[in-house]
C-alpha cells in the first residue's frame, strides 16, 4: 500500500523502490496460473484482437507479435512531452497494479519498471492521446515502447534512444510472454500519476495561500475574531476548522492583529463614523470559509487518488485465487476524472481569493493605508506592481475558463466500442495547468505582501511565521522603489513556492 507521502518521496526526495519477496511471489503465481489457464480458452487480448477487433481470433504463431503490435500501433500520441515527474509517477502507478498479482504478467515487467524508476530513465510520452476509458492506452504505449527498447527516453537531462540507454545501463528490453503488451498499455496509471503530482503541488499551494492570508490580515491590522475557535467551531466542516486553526497557529505572536473585545467591547464609542473598518472585506475575513472547502476537496482527492493508485485497473483481471479470468472495466478513469475536475475548481477559487487580496493591497481607496500598487516611488513617475496585476488578473481568468469540467465531455470513439469515456487524463492535465497558474498568481501576491510590509515598516511586528515568509520573499525580491522588470523575480518566487513545503522545509 503506497501513500501520497511515498509518491512525494520517490519523485522529489531521492527514495528508491524495490520488489519484495511477497510481491514477486504474487506476480509469479499469477503468471503461472494464466499460462496454464489460457490453454484452449478464448481470453481477450491473449488470443483475440483488441477493442472492436476482439471478434477476431489470433493464431498461436502470432500471439507474441500481437503484444508487440498493441505497443507499436498505440504509440501515436501528439504534443509536447509530459514532464518527468508525471511519467515517473505513472510508472510507479503501473507497477503498483502489477505487484497486486492480478495482471498475469511476467515478473520482468515489474523488475524493468523498477529500474526505470530508480535510474530516472523517463520515457518520452506526448501529452495528448488518452480518452481515459481503456485507461491511458496511447501514453502508456509510449512507456511500453521504451521498455521494449524502442522510442526515446530522457536520461540525465538528455533525450536519447531508449535502446542506447538500456544498453548503457546493462538492462535487457522487455520481452513478451503472454499479455505484457496489453498489461503495460492498459489502466489508469497516467491520469493517476499526473493527478498525484498535481495534488502534491496543490496541497503545497494551499499552505502558502493560508500564510499569505494571515500576512495580509496582519498588514491591515484586522480584528482576529474571524479565525477564532468559537466562531469556526460552529460550522461543522473539518476543512474550515482546520484552516482557522492553522491561521491561529501562524498568527501566534503577531503584534499587528487587534482584539475586537478590547477595542469595541471594553471601550465606549461615541463617534458617528469609525476610522478603522469594523469588519474587513470578505477576501480577508472569510478565508476559513473559502479555503475550508478547498482543503476538504484536496483531502477527498487524496483519498480517491491513493485508492486508485493501490487498485488493480487491468482488463481482463487474472485471479489465481478463484481460478478465473474476469472481463470488465476497471481501466475506466471516472474516479480520477471527476476528482481532478473538483480539484481544479477548488484551486481556481483559491486563485480568485489570492487575486482579490492582491487587489485590496493595490487599491489605495479600499485599504486606506497603502500607496496605489504598493508603489514606494513617485506616484505618476513610478508604477510599483501596477502591471504585475494585469498578469495576475489574466492568469486568474484563464483558471476560471479551464475550470469547466472534462468529466462530462465524453465523446464516443473506437468504432463506438468506447461509447462512454472519462477523459481523465485531460482532466488531470488541465488541473495541473490551473495549479501552475495559481503559483504564478501567488508569486505576484507574495511580492506585493512583502512590499506592503515595507511600505508600512511593520516587519518586526509580524508573527514569527509571517516574518519568515517575508524574509524568504525578500531573499529573491529586495525592496524596490524604482521601476524594474519583474518577470524574473516573479519566476524566482514562483519556483521557490512550488519547490518548498513550508511545514517541512522552513
Amino acid at each position: 500500500m503506497l501513500e501520497l507521502s511515498d509518491i512525494e518521496n520517490l519523485l522529489f526526495h531521492g527514495e528508491k523502490i524495490a520488489l519484495d519477496a511477497a510481491a514477486r511471489e504474487r506476480i509469479d503465481a499469477c503468471y503461472e496460473f494464466l499460462s496454464s489457464f489460457a490453454r484452449d480458452k478464448v481470453i481477450y487480448g491473449i488470443n483475440t484482437g483488441f477493442g472492436p477487433m476482439a471478434q477476431y481470433r489470433i493464431s498461436d504463431e502470432n500471439l507474441l507479435q500481437l503484444q508487440y503490435n498493441i505497443i507499436r500501433s498505440h504509440a501515436s500520441g501528439a504534443g509536447e512531452p509530459m514532464p518527468a515527474p508525471w511519467v515517473k509517477a505513472a510508472m510507479i502507478a503501473r507497477m503498483q497494479t502489477f505487484v497486486r498479482g492480478r495482471s498475469g504478467v511476467h515478473v520482468q515487467v515489474a523488475e524493468l519498471l523498477c529500474e526505470f524508476i530508480n535510474r530516472d530513465i523517463i520515457p518520452v510520452v506526448p501529452r495528448h492521446g488518452s480518452v481515459g476509458a481503456s485507461g491511458d492506452l496511447v501514453q502508456l504505449a509510449h512507456i511500453a515502447l521504451a521498455l521494449i527498447g524502442e522510442g526515446d527516453v530522457f536520461y540525465q537531462g538528455v533525450r536519447r534512444s531508449a535502446a542506447e540507454v538500456l544498453k548503457e545501463n546493462g538492462l535487457e528490453p522487455l520481452r513478451m510472454y503472454l499479455r505484457e503488451g496489453l498489461a503495460v498499455t492498459n489502466g489508469t496509471a497516467v491520469m493517476t500519476g499526473v493527478g498525484l503530482v498535481t495534488l502534491i503541488r496543490a496541497k503545497r499551494l494551499l499552505k502558502w495561500a493560508v500564510r499569505a492570508s494571515v500576512m495580509i490580515n496582519e498588514i491591515v491590522a484586522s480584528y482576529d475574531d474571524f479565525m477564532c475557535e468559537e466562531l469556526n467551531g460552529l460550522k461543522a466542516h473539518p476543512g474550515q476548522q482546520r484552516i482557522a486553526r492553522t491561521m491561529r497557529d501562524l498568527a501566534a505572536g503577531s503584534e499587528r492583529l487587534r482584539r475586537r473585545e478590547v477595542e469595541f467591547y471594553e471601550k465606549k464609542h461615541t463617534e458617528k463614523v469609525f476610522d478603522s473598518k469594523v469588519q474587513p472585506y470578505y477576501s480577508l475575513r472569510c478565508v476559513p470559509q473559502i479555503l475550508g472547502p478547498v482543503a476538504d476537496a484536496l483531502a477527498n482527492a487524496e483519498q480517491v487518488l491513493v485508492n486508485e493508485l493501490n487498485s488493480v485497473d487491468d482488463n481482463p483481471i487474472v485471479d489465481p485465487e478463484t481460478g478465473n479470468v474476469y472481463h470488465g472495466g476497471n481501466f475506466h478513469g471516472d474516479y480520477v476524472s471527476f476528482e481532478m475536475d473538483k480539484l481544479k475548481i477548488a484551486v481556481t477559487k483559491l486563485t480568485m481569493l489570492i487575486e482579490r487580496q492582491m487587489n485590496y493591497l493595490f487599491h489605495d481607496r479600499i485599504n486606506g493605508i497603502l500607496p496605489p500598487f504598493v508603489n514606494m516611488g513617485v506616484l505618476g513617475l513610478n508604477y510599483g506592481l501596477q502591471a504585475a496585476q494585469f498578469t495576475a488578473t489574466s492568469t486568474t481568468a484563464e483558471c476560471q475558463t479551464l475550470s469547466n469540467p472534462m468529466y462530462v465531455h465524453s465523446i464516443p470513439n473506437n468504432n463506438d466500442n468506447q461509447d462512454v469515456v472519462s477523459m481523465g487524463t485531460n482532466s488531470a492535465m488541465l488541473a495541473a495547468t490551473v495549479v501552475e497558474n495559481s503559483f504564478q498568481v501567488l508569486s505576484i501576491h507574495a511580492i506585493a505582501l512583502a512590499q506592503a510590509v515595507d511600505c508600512l515598516n511593520v516587519a518586526e511586528s509580524l508573527s514569527p511565521a509571517s516574518q519568515l515568509f517575508y524574509r524568504e520573499i525578500r531573499k529573491r525580491v529586495p525592496v524596490f522603489v524604482e521601476d524594474t522588470a519583474k518577470y524574473e523575480e516573479i519566476a524566482a518566487v514562483g519556483k521557490f513556492l512550488d519547490a518548498t513545503d513550508p511545514d517541512r522545509d522552513l
